[in-house]
């Protein structure tokens, strides 16, 4: 057990899932420990009530000042950068860790190495197609960070892993500095979560982070060229190789697709000549496109540890998807109604749109200061027809209106939660047999929803409704 933490004074910034594991932990390793938290709801006092009853100082409605002594912070990942509390550390010389970070270094000797997994979209599903892999291949692992198990739990717990399938935020990596991983993957890059970073450079740098000190693979997007740029750019230790995945043909060095089969050329003997069968496209679940890509990610960090080729199969066969990604809900009269709710943003949709050919496409919710020309333009010839829903539907409007004009919108001017009834059934009268009609938002859920799953939930009731 690490005595680094016996008597120091460490302030945690943040209850909630994060912090509340965190404070537990450090006190159980000697710590003085203060929790300091901007609300003070029920949720906030009853969390404070379990932390006092261990010894644990809280501080409610109170999180903008230095406590006094305070030796380290460690904040939850979502607490942005140019908060008060940091200026005051900064100012103190006293430094600030994430969640990750403390997890980082906790781990004890001979502890299971990271496969990471970042990027702006796709991450959940790589990282939960990795353990599968692993799985399959009879390694003990967990799907970890994001989701799945608490780092924390992971390295502090009694359960003994061979390797962890780490999920990593731009959040996450921007406070943990001395993360240094087994191998890692940055699937791609579009701009998200820019009001916390403050610009996209800064967000890339922190996406970049996770390649920081890899010993066997940066895994990067071919067709992602700024994914590339970061392993060009990251400190990493000697014979770490750079690895692409695309769904193209691949080169030499990198994983892609031929003639229906997911093949490895860069973890073979000879690859210059040489590729190994590791699955065929039918054995991802879903197969549209930016699934397959996330599939040769997730195989390409399984390949970096040493995993057989049938294990990749095996593994990939076993995946189910999570909910409200891309999942078929049914089909009525002889068109498909597809849930894609965890779209929340413009480079998802994207992709979302892209697996299918006629569309009837539902959109709209809060843009979080995102634009939908890019999206539009590229989406307009797929398009049968769009039902708008949600706070910033207008913003989507106008970009149809410069670049699809053709393309007849339905606009819903209402965010209820019962509007989503209204959406399917008018998408139903736009679509034609052959089509798809597609809820990928583009947009985040709460102006209308509690949060993502609810909204794919109301899509995927309204759709049952049709069909009764």
């Amino acid at each position: 057990m690490s005595t680094e933490f016996q008597g120091k004074h460490v302030t945690v910034a943040g209850l909630g899932v994060s912090g509340v594991p965190a404070a537990k932990v450090l006190h159980g390793l000697g710590a003085r420990v203060t929790v300091v938290n901007d609300g003070a709801d029920e949720r906030a006092r009853a969390q404070a009530a379990e932390l006092e009853a261990l010894g644990v100082t809280v501080r409610l409605g109170d999180a903008d000042t230095l406590p006094e002594g305070t030796d380290l912070i460690v904040t939850a990942p979502g607490w942005k950068p140019t908060k008060p509390l940091f200026t005051a550390a900064a100012e103190a010389g006293v430094p600030v860790w994430g969640d990750v970070e403390l997890a980082w270094r906790l781990r004890g000797e001979n502890a299971a190495p990271w496969l990471a997994v970042t990027g702006t979209n796709g991450k959940t599903t790589t990282v939960r197609m990795l353990a599968s892999i692993l799985r399959a291949a009879g390694l003990r692992t967990a799907a970890v960070g994001n989701i799945g198990v608490s780092l924390l739990d992971a390295v502090t717990g009694e359960q003994e892993y061979d390797v962890l399938a780490v999920e990593l935020s731009s959040y996450q990596l921007h406070w943990a500095p001395s993360l240094r991983a087994h191998s890692a993957a940055v699937l791609n890059l579009a701009p998200d979560h820019l009001d916390w970073h403050g610009s996209m450079d800064a967000y890339a740098a922190d996406k970049g982070r996770v390649y920081e000190g890899n010993q066997v693979a940066c895994v990067y997007n071919v067709a992602d060229k700024a994914t590339e740029d970061l392993v060009r750019e990251a400190d990493v230790e000697e014979g770490c190789r750079a690895i692409g995945f695309t769904l193209g043909a691949p080169a030499p060095s990198q994983l892609g697709v031929v003639d229906g089969i997911l093949v490895d050329r860069a973890f073979v003997e000879n690859r210059q000549k040489n590729a190994q069968e590791l699955a065929e496209v039918a054995d991802v679940n879903p197969p549209a496109p930016h699934n397959i890509a996330n599939a040769l990610a997730a195989a390409a960090l399984a390949r970096a540890y040493g995993v057989p080729a049938a294990a990749v199969r095996d593994g990939l066969r076993a995946f189910t998807p999570d909910a409200h990604r891309i999942a078929h809900v049914a089909d009525v009269d002889g068109v498909a109604y597809v849930d894609d709710s965890k779209a929340t943003n413009t480079h998802a949709a994207e992709a979302s749109l892209a697996a299918y050919g006629s569309v009837v496409w539902i959109a709209g919710g809060l843009a979080k200061g995102a634009t939908f020309d890019e999206l539009v333009a590229g989406a307009a010839g797929r398009l049968r027809g769009v039902v708008l829903i949600g706070a910033d539907r207008a913003l989507i409007a106008e970009a149809l209106a410069r670049h699809a004009p053709e393309v007849p919108v339905v606009d819903l001017d209402r965010t209820d939660t019962g509007a989503m009834l209204q959406a399917v059934q008018e998408a139903r009268r736009l679509a034609r047999p052959g089509d798809t009609v597609l809820l990928a938002p583009a947009c985040a859920s709460m102006d209308m929803f509690a949060n993502y799953n609810q909204r794919g939930d109301a899509f995927a009731q309204a759709v049952r409704e049709l069909g009764a």
